[in-house]
């Protein structure tokens, strides 16, 4: 429910704070005072369209703050967690600063949202009716889903249940639509494919042969180089003459002679005949890499051949061997399943048919729970009707596909149905689309006759009614103010009315008024007292002049509403 409320520099409204009690709650005060003002403002907490004409003139910015219990709202619970805010305390604070540029700050609980975000966990808090909410029952395609909120734990699993099937149905329908729309693409992608795998698997390539081939044709092409360096080493090592090794021989026997006499002799002694034998080693080998060696032209250029044509696929296919044959891989499956695309299109055309089927069985299930459902709602709204003095007004659930689930039926994301709202306002006429023939005042308690019989399943925090009851005076007045005070049984209920059936029936009685301070115009609200409930009761019934009579008419009017209360509490 909604505890608090602060608004500053907002409209005519300088500094104001408010604070709420569970139950119906009332705004009244004379026309133009803020009481709509009001409103606005709480609409802008639950995410409407900001702008810098609600701004007071000669101030930078205007602040809006809003304190909410969420100890009885399990669903604004779940959004505040899915995005990531506070909810230790089971409270909810939200601040919106609209600034002067028209752009909006919005926090909850001190996390900066997006509008989105917080219109979306507002619509959880608070439900706004006024006039112009009447236009929801206008439009036949909120008639569904109001019909579905009606509904019991067994419509809701088995429209949950419908959606599952439905969104699977989408995905191979659309698949099958691609399919038979993509034919030509998929011929030439058919083409495109047997050529690169054709043109890959005729080259063979092994993983690895590149860099083989890159060291081999090193060789082969640096071959008289190579010849000419090892012969250079060769005869310095091993020459017939001069050569290194005789010296190292030389230097070995000479150090030999005396290495008996010290260590550091013997030490250099084994240095050098490690060496010696070593290079004795290396000249060997260098003579056997030297006879070795062949220069093949041919080779070389089969060499430069294969790795040119290893180039050419690598700029087509990968960035290495092994990522053409990865690519191969991948393309050999892909064509293999088009290739056999007339089999696997039958068998995705089996598959469609037996999920529509699939989903027209859950459709009729749907349906069925929603027409069970629509009984009790006809029955609930007639009930409240009668009581709202609309008695001789028939209220119906049209389904306008009443036969249901057959291979022609329409599929919706929703279900198979299309509902809309008939009545008949007057006995013998036939029943009719409300949207075409229903007049303001019936919309206004038709309104007020289905948000009754939703706020019990509703969940929602605040409900808020600007002036619902505009055009209605005498007993009807008596029951929208008894219909009120019902729905505020169950969920929190901030009213504005210009009735006093209403504002007698009222728990909390906030009267708006507004004064020159210095040369501005601002808007103040004061809680008033039992007396002063009587006295504004009193001007809302007599106008300006208040008399002893319209007192005593005010007091039995409130009287009226208490025993009314007590009748309802029953």
């Amino acid at each position: 429910m909604l505890q608090e409320l602060t608004i500053k520099n907002f409209a005519i409204i300088h500094d104001l704070s408010l604070s709420f009690d569970r139950g119906m709650t009332v705004l009244t005060g004379e026309t133009g005072a803020g009481k709509s003002i009001i409103i606005d403002a709480v609409g802008l907490l639950a995410g409407g369209r900001g702008s810098s004409e609600f701004i007071r003139h000669g101030a930078e910015k205007c602040v809006l703050e809003a304190l909410f219990s969420i100890e009885k709202n399990p669903s604004t619970f779940e959004l505040l967690k899915k995005y990531g805010v506070d909810t230790e305390n089971k409270e909810v604070v939200i601040q919106r600063d609209i600034h002067h540029t028209g752009r909006s700050t919005c926090r909850i609980n001190g996390r900066l949202v997006t509008i989105a975000i917080l219109r979306e966990i507002g619509e959880s808090l608070i439900d706004i009716h006024g006039q112009s909410e009447h236009q929801e029952l206008m439009h036949a395609e909120r008639h569904l889903p109001m019909l579905d909120q009606f509904g019991n734990a067994e419509l809701k699993k088995e429209k949950k249940d419908y959606q599952n099937i439905y969104v699977d149905y989408i995905r191979l329908k659309k698949d099958y639509d691609d399919w038979q729309t993509n034919e030509q693409e998929l011929a030439q992608r058919i083409d495109m494919l047997t050529f690169q795998s054709n043109e890959i698997e005729l080259a063979e390539l092994v993983p690895g042969e590149e860099e083989k081939m890159e060291e081999e044709k090193i060789l082969l092409s640096n071959h008289q180089k190579i010849v000419e360096s090892l012969s250079v080493t060769y005869e310095a090592l091993q020459g017939d003459e001069g050569n290194g090794i005789d010296f190292v021989g030389e230097a070995m026997s000479a150090i030999q002679n005396i290495e008996q006499y010290d260590e550091t002799y013997k030490r250099i002694a084994e240095v050098i005949a490690s060496s010696y034998f070593q290079l004795q080693e290396a000249a060997s080998d260098v003579l056997k890499e030297r006879d070795q060696l062949s220069y093949d032209e041919g080779r070389l250029n089969e060499i430069e051949k294969r790795l040119e044509t290893i180039h050419q696929l690598k700029r087509k296919y990968g960035e290495s061997v092994e990522d053409i044959l990865h690519y191969y891989e991948e393309i050999t499956m892909e064509l293999t399943h088009l290739q056999n695309r007339e089999v696997n299109f039958e068998q995705l055309e089996n598959l469609l048919v037996e999920r529509k089927k699939e989903l027209l069985e859950k459709g009729k299930l749907l349906s069925k729970e929603r027409k069970a459902t629509a009984v009790k709602l006809e029955k609930a709204i007639q009930e409240q009707l009668n009581e709202l003095y609309m008695d001789k007004v028939q209220f119906k659930v049209n389904f306008l596909n009443e036969n249901a689930a057959s291979e022609k039926t329409m599929i919706f994301a929703t279900g198979i149905d299309q509902v809309e709202f008939y009545i008949a306002p007057n006995p013998g006429e036939p029943l009719k689309p409300l949207a075409k023939i229903a007049s303001g005042g019936e919309l206004s308690r038709l309104m007020l006759a289905l948000k009754t019989v939703f706020s019990k399943t509703q969940g929602i925090t605040s409900i808020i009614f600007d002036e619902v009851d505009t055009g209605v005076s005498g007993r009807v007045a008596q029951a929208i103010a008894n219909k009120i005070y019902l729905v505020a049984l169950h969920s929190q209920v901030l009213c504005i009315t210009h009735l006093p059936q209403v504002a007698a029936t009222a728990d909390q009685h906030l009267f708006i008024s507004k004064e020159i301070v210095g040369d501005r115009t601002e808007t103040h609200v004061r809680a008033l007292d039992e007396t002063e409930k009587r006295a504004e009761i009193a001007r809302m019934l007599a106008g300006s002049e208040i008399t002893p009579l319209t007192l005593e008419h005010a007091k039995e009017l409130k009287e009226m509403a208490q025993k009314e209360k007590k009748a309802v509490n029953k």
